[in-house]
């Protein structure tokens, strides 16, 4: 049986997705209580960070790590249209597998980036005693207005814009097709700041969810992953910001009551 470096490729990346999963859980796991009564190291950690001075380094450290998981965890399975996009046209040039390395390095260095002021507003958010140790809000004001500003999100023109990026890739490849690893790696980063734009909102509500909350996480990825897909995700947008601003306006009313 000849094994292809295509082949390759592809069982590496499910692989990382695998991986990252498993880390997440493993983080949930960690950030419990144990059966000694003893809270986890992860939480341990939180707490220090978010009540003690002096361990800013090592707790930021540890909050990043979780979402640098969450986002190879729940992005890399929306990016799956782009790259089946790459490999119909990149195929028959030379290195194909070279290149695609590099559109999915350049992609999560965004959202490493990303990750980075997620956590750092994860910190914020609980010093200011908004947000819970394992990053699930206290407030009824931040939960509403978190959902209305994803539903509202769903509206504006930049959404739409970023979006038609993913739900038409072999377009983008079309105008802006670079080749070897740098121009990979080029798309990629191009490819992630536009899923940025996509998506920032629907992370955000992890914060809603809980951030350590894996039923969240899964959902969250089903709906971008299908909000990716070219046969549905321009009809899913408009829906689903009703649906969100409806649930922030819902979460308001019912705390004024």
């Amino acid at each position: 049986m000849i094994v292809r470096l295509r082949d390759i490729f592809w069982l590496g990346f499910f692989s990382l997705v695998l991986l990252a999963w498993g880390w997440l859980y493993l983080m949930n796991l960690n950030a419990g209580v144990s059966l000694t009564g003893q809270p986890g190291l992860w939480l341990e950690t939180l707490r220090t960070l978010c009540n003690g001075p002096g361990a800013e380094g090592a707790g930021f450290g540890s909050v990043w790590a979780m979402w640098a998981g969450m986002s190879v965890a729940m992005m890399l399975p929306t990016f799956l249209p782009v790259l089946r996009a790459h490999q119909t046209l990149s195929d028959r040039l030379p290195a194909p597998q070279v290149s695609r390395l590099g559109l999915v390095g350049g992609y999560l260095a965004v959202w490493m980036g990303v990750s980075v002021f997620a956590a750092l507003g994860q910190i914020a958010l609980a010093r200011a005693g908004l947000v819970d140790q394992l990053g699930a809000t206290k407030s009824t004001a931040v939960e509403g207005g978190l959902l209305l500003m994803a539903g509202l999100w769903q509206f504006t023109d930049t959404k739409a814009r970023c979006q038609s990026v993913c739900l038409t890739p072999m377009s983008f490849f079309l105008g802006r097709f670079r080749p070897g690893l740098s121009g990979g790696l080029l798309m990629g980063a191009e490819l992630g700041l536009a899923c940025v734009g996509c998506c920032w909102a629907i992370m955000a509500l992890a914060f809603v969810g809980g951030v350590m909350n894996l039923a969240w996480m899964g959902l969250a990825t089903l709906f971008m992953v299908f909000e990716k897909l070219p046969e549905v995700g321009g009809v899913l947008r408009l829906p689903a910001g009703v649906a969100l601003t409806l649930a922030g306006i819902a979460v308001w009313l019912t705390a004024a009551i």
